[in-house]
C-alpha cells in the first residue's frame, strides 16, 4: 500500500485586485500607479506595492519595505494584507522570525474571512507554531479555507480526512477534497489522489486512474509521483509495462534523494541490457531539463 504524503507547508501569499494593479500595463507603470495608490492611503494600493516589493516587481526586490507597506495596510484592517504580513513574521523576510507575531496577523486576516489567512492559520496550528498545536482547530480553519476554494487548504482538508488528524477518518471524504485540489493543479493533491485510486482507499482501485494523476504530479516534479509512477510501469499496473520509463523515472527521483526510487533503480537495471539503461539516463536527462 502506498503512502500519503504529509501535508502541504507552504504559506500563502495573497495579491489583491485593485485599480492601481493593471495586467495589461508594465510592471514599471504598475509600480507607478500602486505607488501613487498607496501614499494616498489606499490600504489595497498598500497591499499590492508590498507584493511589487516582495516579487521585485518594476522595482528592487525589499523584503523590509514590503514589510512596510504590509504593516499600513495591515493596520487599516486589509484581511489580505494582514495575511501576507504573517507570512513575513513567520519567513523572517524583512523582520525578525516571530511566529507568534504570525499568527496574530493570520487569526486577523482569517476572522475576516479571507481564504489565504485562514489556510496560513491552519499551518500554524498543525505544526504548533506561535500557537498550542491542535489539529482540531487546524481542520476548522483548512476547512473554511478549502470551501472558499483554496488548492492548498482542499489538499491538506484531505490528508486531515486520510489520516484521521483532528476529524474522524473518512477515505470517500479525502478523495473528494484531493480531488477538488488535484483539479486545480496542486501536486500533493494529484499524488495523493493517484495512491488513493491505486491503493482503492475511498474509491474503486483503478491503476489507469493512479497512473493519470501520478504523472500529473510527477510533471511538476514530486519525487514519491515519480517513484510510484515508475512502479506502475515496472509492473505494468495502469499502462504497458516498460522498464525503460520505469528506470528513468527512478533515476529521476532518486536524483532528489528518493530512498525507493534509488533501490528499484538499482534492482531493476539488473533485468536490463546496456543500451536501454543508457536510452533511461538519456530520457531522464532529457525529463530534467524540461520539467
Amino acid at each position: 500500500m502506498k503512502k500519503i504524503l504529509l501535508l502541504v507547508c507552504l504559506l500563502s501569499f495573497l495579491g489583491n485586485a485593485h485599480a492601481c494593479y493593471d495586467q495589461n500595463l508594465s510592471d514599471d507603470d504598475n509600480h507607478t500607479n500602486c505607488r501613487k495608490s498607496a501614499e494616498q492611503g489606499n490600504a489595497d494600493g498598500q497591499n499590492n506595492l508590498g507584493i511589487m516589493y516582495t516579487k521585485g516587481l518594476g522595482i528592487t526586490q525589499d523584503d523590509k519595505k514590503a514589510v512596510e507597506w504590509y504593516r499600513k495596510s495591515a493596520e487599516q484592517g486589509n484581511a489580505g494584507a494582514q495575511s501576507n504580513l504573517g507570512v513575513m513574521y513567520t519567513k523572517g523576510l524583512g523582520i525578525t522570525q516571530d511566529d507568534k507575531k504570525a499568527v496574530k496577523w493570520y487569526r486577523k486576516s482569517a476572522e475576516q474571512g479571507n481564504a489565504d489567512g485562514q489556510y496560513n492559520l491552519g499551518i500554524m496550528y498543525t505544526k504548533g507554531q506561535g500557537i498550542t498545536q491542535d489539529d482540531k482547530k487546524a481542520v476548522k480553519w483548512y476547512r473554511k479555507s478549502a470551501e472558499q476554494g483554496n488548492a492548498d487548504a482542499q489538499s491538506n482538508l484531505g490528508a486531515m480526512y486520510a489520516k484521521g488528524q483532528g476529524i474522524t477518518q473518512d477515505d470517500k471524504k479525502a478523495v473528494k477534497w484531493y480531488r477538488k485540489s488535484a483539479e486545480q493543479g496542486n501536486a500533493d493533491a494529484q499524488y495523493n489522489l493517484g495512491v488513493m485510486y491505486d491503493n482503492g482507499q475511498g474509491v474503486t482501485q483503478d491503476y489507469k486512474k493512479a497512473v493519470k494523476w501520478y504523472r500529473k504530479s510527477a510533471e511538476q516534479g514530486t519525487a514519491d509521483a515519480q517513484s510510484n509512477l515508475g512502479a506502475m510501469y515496472a509492473n505494468g499496473q495502469g499502462i504497458t509495462q516498460d522498464y525503460v520509463m520505469a528506470k528513468m523515472l527512478w533515476n529521476i527521483a532518486a536524483a532528489k534523494g528518493h530512498e525507493t526510487a534509488l533501490k528499484n533503480r538499482d534492482l531493476i537495471a539488473k533485468n536490463m541490457t546496456s543500451s536501454q539503461i543508457e536510452k533511461a539516463q538519456d530520457l531522464a536527462n532529457q525529463w530534467m531539463e524540461t520539467h
